[in-house]
C-alpha cells in the first residue's frame, strides 16, 4: 500500500469550521480475510477529513471495494476483521448496535456501489428515487439535483430500465446526496461514462467536497479522474501475488479455418427503432439505426452516455423489440425476441453485459454459473465439464479456485472476466460486449481486450463492442460506429458529441 496526496484543503476552502476536529474517517492496520480463506485486504491505514477526497486506486482483486464495504459495516459472508478499527464519525462500526449501524447509513454516510443500477428499484422513476431519500423532498429540489448530478429533466419520469449505465449511475449519486450526507463513498463513479461526462463528474466531487465540506473516498481505475479530483491516493496491492494459472489442455478444438466463411454476412441491423414511453413521454433511444458487423471483424460503437448503445446491443442480443426496423444473421431473418430464435442463434450470439452481475446469479457458485450453459447448450459432456470450468477460467486469467467462489467474493473486475468467461461458455460466433472495460484497471482492460482479439483471430469470432476509451477501441476495432441521440453519426463528429481519446 502506498499513499500519496496534496495539500489539504484549508477550513475557507471547506466552508467548515476548523480541521483540528476528529477526522470522520479513520483506518487504522486494517485487514480483513476470508474464514479459513484467503486474506481480501492487506493492512492498510486511511485517515480522511472534512471537504477532502480520498483515492482507492490498484489492480482489479487489490480489496477495493470490500474497504469501501467495511467503512459502512457491511463485510462480505464469510469474511472478519483479522486486525485494526475503523472509525466513522467517531463511532467504531464494528461495534454499533444494528439499529445505530442503520442510522448511520441512512443518515450519515451514503455508499454508491460499483454496480448502482442494481440498487434501484426498477418499478419508480428517477423522480420518486430520489424523493424517496431526500431531506428535502420537495420537487424543485429534487430537480436541482438531478441538474446537479448531469441528469435531464426529460428522465424524471423514466424508470431505470429505460436509462442507461451512465444515466443509472448518476441516479444513484443524486440519490446518495439527496440524504445530504457527511461521507460519500463511491465504487468507480465514473465507469461507463464518456470523456466529456467523467471529467464533469470529477469536476461535481470536487465542488461537494468543497462546498458541502463532504469527505468523499472513491475507488478509482481511472488515473484521469484521480489526477482531477484527489487530495491523497492510496495504491492497495493483491493480498497475495496471483501467478497466471497454468495453460490447461483443451477437451474442445478450435473449428478448422473455412475458406468461405469470410463470404459469410454476419450481423446486420437496418432501420432500427426503439421509443421508451411512460407516463405520456417519450424518449426515442433509436432512431434509424444502420449497423454491420461481417464475420470475424470486431466493430466498435462510441457514443456520449445516453446515446443509446446499450439499447442497441440489447436490441442485437434480442433482450428489446424494436420497433421498427429488421435483424439478418448470415443473410437470414432474425427474430426480434431471443426466445424465438433457433437453440443454434441462442448459441452462437451472446451477450456480456456492463454490469456482470446481470449474467452471475449472486446464489450459485463461479463454476455453477459457467456449467449451466455447457448443460444447456450440451458443448460438452457431464463428465468433462469441471475440466470445462477450469479451461475458461484460465481463457480469463482467474485461478481455477474461483469456480468455488461466489459472485460477492471477487472484486468487480474479478466478476467481469467470470461473465464474460460465461459467454465464451458456449464457444459462441458473436459477442456483444457492453463496456466490458469500464470497471477493469488498465492493465487488465488490455489483457480482457487481446484475450477477445486472440479469440477472433482463432475462432473467426465476431465482435461487437461498445465503449467509451476511444484509445481502445480504435486500437482492437476495425471500424468504429459513433451514436449520439439514438443517431449513427461519422467518426469526424467525434469531438463535437464529447468522446475525446483518453
Amino acid at each position: 500500500m502506498t499513499t500519496t496526496g496534496r495539500p489539504a484543503p484549508t477550513p475557507q476552502d471547506m466552508h467548515v469550521d476548523s480541521p483540528h476536529t476528529t477526522p470522520p474517517v479513520a483506518v487504522t492496520d486494517l485487514e480483513i480475510r476470508l474464514t479459513n480463506g484467503p486474506t481480501l485486504l492487506n493492512a492498510i491505514s486511511l485517515s480522511l477529513q472534512a471537504g477532502q477526497i480520498a483515492a482507492l486506486t490498484g489492480p482489479s482483486g487489490s480489496g477495493k471495494t470490500t474497504l469501501l464495504r467495511a467503512l459502512v459495516g457491511d463485510l462480505p459472508n464469510g469474511a472478519d476483521v483479522t486486525s485494526g478499527t475503523v472509525q466513522i464519525l467517531g463511532q467504531d462500526v464494528f461495534t454499533l448496535t444494528s439499529d445505530a449501524l442503520r442510522a448511520l447509513r441512512r443518515h450519515r454516510v451514503a455508499y454508491v456501489g460499483q454496480d448502482p443500477g442494481s440498487a434501484l428499484n426498477p418499478r419508480m422513476t428517477a423522480a420518486q428515487l430520489i424523493t424517496e431519500a431526500a431531506t428535502d423532498p420537495l420537487p424543485h429540489a429534487v430537480m436541482a439535483l438531478m441538474s446537479e448530478c448531469r441528469l435531464p429533466d426529460a428522465l424524471a419520469h423514466h424508470r431505470p430500465g429505460a436509462l442507461s449505465g451512465g444515466q443509472q449511475r448518476r441516479l444513484a449519486l443524486a440519490r446518495a446526496l439527496a440524504r445530504e450526507p457527511d461521507i460519500l463513498l463511491l465504487d468507480e463513479p465514473t465507469a461507463g461514462l464518456d470523456t466529456a461526462l467523467r471529467d464533469e463528474i470529477a469536476g461535481l466531487l470536487r465542488h461537494l467536497a468543497a462546498s458541502r465540506g463532504i469527505a468523499v473516498i472513491l475507488a478509482c481505475h481511472d488515473p484521469h479522474v484521480v489526477d482531477a479530483c484527489a487530495d491523497t491516493v492510496t495504491t492497495l496491492s493483491p493480498p497475495a501475488a496471483m501467478a497466471p494459472p497454468a495453460s490447461l489442455p483443451k477437451t474442445i478444438s478450435s473449428p478448422a479455418p473455412d475458406t468461405t466463411v469470410t463470404t459469410r454476412d454476419g450481423l446486420r441491423a437496418t432501420e432500427l427503432q426503439v421509443a421508451f414511453t411512460h407516463r405520456g413521454h417519450t424518449h426515442q433511444a433509436l432512431d434509424s439505426v444502420h449497423l454491420h458487423a461481417p464475420v470475424g471483424t470486431a466493430t466498435g460503437i462510441t457514443g456520449p452516455s445516453g446515446s443509446g448503445k446499450t439499447t442497441l446491443l440489447r436490441t442485437l442480443a434480442g433482450l428489446r423489440k424494436p420497433d421498427a426496423g429488421t435483424l439478418t444473421w448470415h443473410g437470414h431473418p432474425l427474430a426480434a425476441h431471443v426466445r424465438k430464435r433457433s437453440r443454434e442463434q441462442q448459441r452462437s450470439i451472446q451477450l456480456i453485459p456492463q454490469n456482470p452481475l446481470g449474467a452471475l446469479n449472486p446464489t450459485r457458485t463461479i463454476g455453477a454459473s459457467l456449467s449451466r450453459p455447457l448443460q444447456l447448450h450440451r458443448t460438452v459432456s457431464k463428465p468433462h465439464m469441471p475440466t470445462r470450468v477450469r479451461e475458461l477460467l484460465n481463457d480469463v486469467d482467474l485461478p481455477a479456485d474461483f469456480a468455488d467462489r461466489y459472485p460477492h467474493e471477487l472484486s468487480g473486475g474479478q466478476r467481469q472476466r467470470a461473465s464474460i468467461a460465461r459467454a465464451l461458455a458456449t464457444e459462441p460466433d458473436l459477442l456483444l460486449c457492453d463496456e466490458v472495460t469500464s470497471a477493469l484497471d488498465p492493465s487488465t482492460a488490455v489483457a480482457i481486450l487481446e484475450l477477445l482479439t486472440r479469440l477472433r483471430t482463432e475462432r473467426q469470432l465476431t465482435l461487437v463492442l461498445v465503449s467509451h476509451q476511444l484509445d481502445l477501441i480504435t486500437t482492437y476495432t476495425d471500424s468504429v460506429h459513433v451514436l449520439d441521440q439514438g443517431r449513427t453519426s461519422h467518426s469526424r463528429d467525434i469531438e463535437r458529441i464529447g468522446i475525446q481519446s483518453t
